[in-house]
């Protein structure tokens, strides 16, 4: 058991950072800093962001974001996604925990990076009504778009697989809205019910697709190169994002609740024991939020009780 752990820990770390043993450099960076930064221990941000269900949510996330035919087309224009998927999921992760664990200063800087290399990515799209239509990365409705895909998605995995949030989802959304405000969102959503109207606009204007790009999508995201002994918990977790989905994003994604001919199976508790798993493999604390205590111990900074 103890070297199974020990292989599971090492593929984990790789697929998320790039690198089996060595912490990456740019975590160690957030122990830098003169602040607290935009989010802090007892934060609804911190719940959310440092527990396990993250993982359901970033594949969630993956799907719903391929249904707008815009942020799908500069994916496919101008991504390495197929070439490298880890490179890109380690790029989305240190952007993730450097805006929740970093300085305000290593905040924005990791943001306005990401702004830049957006820059180029633009070009033209199909849209819903079948009207061709230019895209820019930066466009001000896509990175909307993308801010409240991934916001919904890890509010919907943590619901179903987290712990309390501190403040409830509302908490969540309301804080979060500085990482869509770094991204140049303009008024992003403060609320859960804000959050889902939001989304559901781009639903009921017919602005979503699902053409043969997604289906292509959505069946690299469902069998992606990962090193053979984290396939079996992939495809459980896999489906964890499925069932999250509410159902008429899982239709247009062409997914179906898994079944074992007219049973079906016990996703939410097979997700559980799944991601305690991966809790025991990867340890109680990541580096990132290790980092960041140490930016805080530093700073004198004192935590609320139960922290």
């Amino acid at each position: 058991m103890r070297n199974v752990l020990r292989e599971w820990q090492a593929e984990l770390k790789y697929t998320f950072t790039g690198t089996r043993d060595a912490v990456p450099e740019w975590v160690g960076r957030l122990a830098e800093g003169d602040d607290a930064g935009y989010h802090r221990p007892g934060s609804a941000v911190w719940a959310v962001h440092g527990d396990m269900p993250t993982i359901v949510a970033g594949i969630r996330a993956l799907l719903m974001q391929a249904l707008h035919p815009g942020a799908l087309a500069g994916v496919h224009d101008h991504s390495r996604f197929r070439e490298d998927p880890l490179g890109r999921l380690a790029g989305t992760i240190r952007w993730i925990f450097t805006v929740t664990y970093g300085s305000t200063e290593a905040a924005r800087a990791a943001s306005n990076w990401v702004l830049r290399l957006h820059e180029p990515v633009r070009g033209t799209y199909v849209d819903g009504r079948g009207a061709v239509q230019p895209y820019a990365a930066n466009d001000p409705d896509l990175l909307r778009w993308v801010h409240i895909a991934f916001t919904d998605a890890f509010l919907s995995a943590h619901k179903l697989w987290g712990r309390p949030i501190p403040g409830g989802p509302d908490a969540y959304v309301r804080e979060w809205a500085q990482a869509g405000t770094l991204m140049g969102v303009e008024s992003p959503p403060l609320s859960e019910a804000q959050m889902r109207a939001q989304l559901d606009r781009w639903y009921d204007d017919g602005e979503l697709t699902a053409d043969s790009r997604v289906a292509e999508t959505v069946a690299f995201i469902r069998n992606p190169p990962l090193h053979p002994v984290l396939r079996p918990g992939y495809r459980v977790l896999f489906a964890a994002a499925v069932a999250s989905l509410e159902p008429k994003y899982r239709a247009m994604l062409g997914l179906r609740m898994p079944r074992l001919g007219p049973f079906p199976l016990p996703v939410r508790l097979a997700t559980k024991a799944t991601l305690g798993i991966v809790h025991l493999a990867l340890g109680r604390m990541g580096p990132s939020e290790q980092a960041a205590r140490s930016r805080l111990r530093r700073l004198g900074y004192e935590e609320p009780s139960g922290a």
